[in-house]
């Protein structure tokens, strides 16, 4: 029986894995990236969607296999790791799911989807609940191709729209490790008032945004100051950066966190589960994300 099933990112099987080893979680099966397991659904950083309430389906037909997912609930989005053809058949019948971009600044859809995929031709595994509101854990925006000096910008917008929240036009933010300046590049858009730290200067581009401050300076010298965002892309040790957190967490000099912990080499597991036991915070691998978690924070 399966209890949970944990949909990995591509290439980031081994640390899903790793990760519900240390928290005492069986994988029985790999099915594509997604993770079968006979016990209760846990949290996992590392998955990009955790389907909570899995259910193994005889379907001998097409149309059995779509009048079960109907039977059920309406909005379906499908996993393919093989037997495609018959997958396609299935969906067909099945009423379509828009995975149109968001246009950041947007919240993440707010319709129910449940995930489902073929385990064999005639086995469906069916979850109606499942932790992400997009298909496959995928969230995908209308790029701007023009504006931001790196492709960053991405994960900041995936980020926050997880968050569920974004800084307001006035807000104060700071934005350590900011060049060339991608982070800072989204926040000024969003008319927040930015202080971006670096030793190495932003794009000439950002640096002339309304709101826009440089500090020429580094993030792990500054004292916390009171701020309304905290934003942190750097490229830290783990252990360097969640000292850092925790200094402005306990100076009460931040509202909301919002930082990139990276790996460097093998995933420091340890790191990242300090990060995950901060009262109030969550620790998540975003479809943007590479060898890197994300920690959200908020003090209210």
């Amino acid at each position: 029986m399966i209890g949970a099933a944990y949909l990995a990112a591509e290439d980031f099987e081994a640390p899903l894995a790793e990760e519900l080893g240390r928290r005492g979680v069986t994988i029985d099966a790999w099915h594509g990236r997604l993770a079968l397991s006979p016990d209760p659904p846990a949290q996992a950083a590392w998955a990009l969607d955790i389907w909570t309430d899995p259910r193994e389906i005889a379907v001998p037909t097409v149309k059995a296999a779509a009048d079960a997912l109907r039977a059920m609930q309406r909005n379906w989005g499908a996993y393919g790791a093989a037997h495609h053809r018959r997958m396609a058949l299935i969906a067909e019948r099945l009423p379509p799911v828009k995975g149109r971009p968001l246009v950041f600044p947007e919240s993440a859809p707010g319709s129910h989807l449940g995930g489902w995929t073929l385990l064999a031709p005639d086995r469906m595994l069916a979850s109606s609940a499942k932790s992400s509101p997009f298909v496959n854990g995928e969230c995908h925006f209308v790029e701007d191709h023009i504006g931001p000096p790196s492709r960053a910008y991405l994960k900041l917008w995936e980020a926050l729209v997880r968050f569920g929240r974004w800084p307001a036009a006035g807000e104060q933010c700071l934005d350590l490790g900011a060049s060339p300046g991608g982070w800072t590049w989204v926040l000024a858009k969003l008319g927040a008032d930015v202080t971006a730290v670096d030793k190495a200067p932003l794009a000439a581009s950002v640096a002339a945004m309304p709101g826009v401050t440089e500090r020429l300076d580094s993030a792990f010298g500054m004292v916390p100051e009171p701020v309304d965002w905290l934003f942190s892309d750097i490229i830290a040790y783990p252990d360097r950066l969640l000292a850092l957190v925790r200094r402005w967490i306990e100076a009460g000099a931040a509202r909301y966190i919002v930082c990139t912990i990276k790996f460097q080499g093998a995933t420091d597991h340890e790191a990242a589960e300090a990060f995950a036991a901060i009262p109030n915070g969550q620790v998540v691998h975003l479809f943007h994300n590479k060898h890197e978690l994300t920690f959200l924070w908020g003090a209210c």
